[in-house]
């Protein structure tokens, strides 16, 4: 029985999320491209193909689990088996007591579409909506040549010495109240870092209020330190499901972001807006 607690799947584009670690089936399933046995056509001889299943094997030996998998969508057919992916790791045996845990998130493809990269998270077990880390020396490039697998693995341990700074950060904006008029400002800046603005500097947002990405959606989320505001906001914009207007005034519905190039663009981006204002705050 799978224990899956998200799992998107169109044009090609899939996310699949499990509160156990995911089985070699279920990337089958989900995320064939971590599979691909070789790399794309259009890669020259001086690329080296490492599987990314041969860097989560080489993880898992050193502790580490899958709990999250995604998909690029790919217009190329040919490049379907080999497009961008995204794992979710945490190391085996995290104390979850808090409902948070500190994550390794691996990003790479088979197609020249991405380097491996590697980059910090956090778990947060009361939404399931991970954040990745904008801090950019959290992101370490690993290019495809010389001893990829153990670059890799040497590079996510660097990433969980790292989580350290994180977490700190993250007590830090528990720490730290927002008043609802500094929540519409970092709404309205999640909203332009969402969907952008035009040429007069209106963001293009389809909702009818910024501030319906404050709302909570559970109750334990109806507080207003900038940790909880900043996760209302991320799941929020993030998840979708929220009502608004299309351009044409038509009533319409917010989108999942589950490709995982937008994913990473959003979350970090998110991320660093808080971090901003904290140092703001704290200033």
């Amino acid at each position: 029985m799978e224990t899956s607690f998200r799992y998107t799947n169109g044009s090609n584009q899939s996310c699949f999320s499990s509160r156990t670690p995911i089985t070699l089936p279920q990337i089958e399933r989900y995320a064939p491209s971590i599979l691909a046995e070789g790399a794309h056509d259009s890669r020259g001889p001086r690329y080296s193909f490492v599987p990314t299943i041969q860097v989560l094997n080489g993880l898992a030996k050193e502790g580490f689990d899958p709990f999250e998998v995604r998909q690029t969508r790919c217009r190329d057919e040919s490049k379907r088996s080999f497009t961008k992916h995204l794992v979710r790791l945490r190391k085996r045996g995290v104390d979850m007591s808090s409902g948070e845990a500190p994550e390794i998130v691996l990003l790479n493809s088979h197609d020249g579409s991405s380097s491996y990269r590697l980059m910090s998270g956090m778990f947060r077990m009361i939404c399931s909506n991970g954040l990745i880390s904008g801090n950019i020396q959290d992101d370490i490039k690993v290019r495809h040549s010389g001893r990829i697998v153990d670059d890799v693995i040497e590079g996510a341990f660097r990433v969980l010495d790292n989580i350290a700074l994180l977490e700190d950060n993250v007590e830090a904006f528990k720490e730290i109240d927002v008043t609802p008029a500094e929540q519409s400002l970092l709404a309205e800046t999640a909203a332009e870092i969402r969907w952008g603005t035009d040429d007069s500097g209106t963001v293009l947002s389809p909702l009818t209020s910024n501030t319906h990405l404050l709302r909570p959606r559970r109750w334990a989320d109806n507080k207003n330190d900038l940790w909880t505001v900043f996760n209302r906001i991320q799941e929020n914009t993030l998840r979708g499901g929220l009502y608004g207007r299309s351009a044409t005034g038509r009533n319409t519905r917010t989108r999942e972001v589950v490709g995982v190039t937008e994913n990473v663009r959003l979350n970090r981006s998110l991320w660093s807006m808080a971090e901003k204002f904290a140092e703001l705050k704290l200033a």
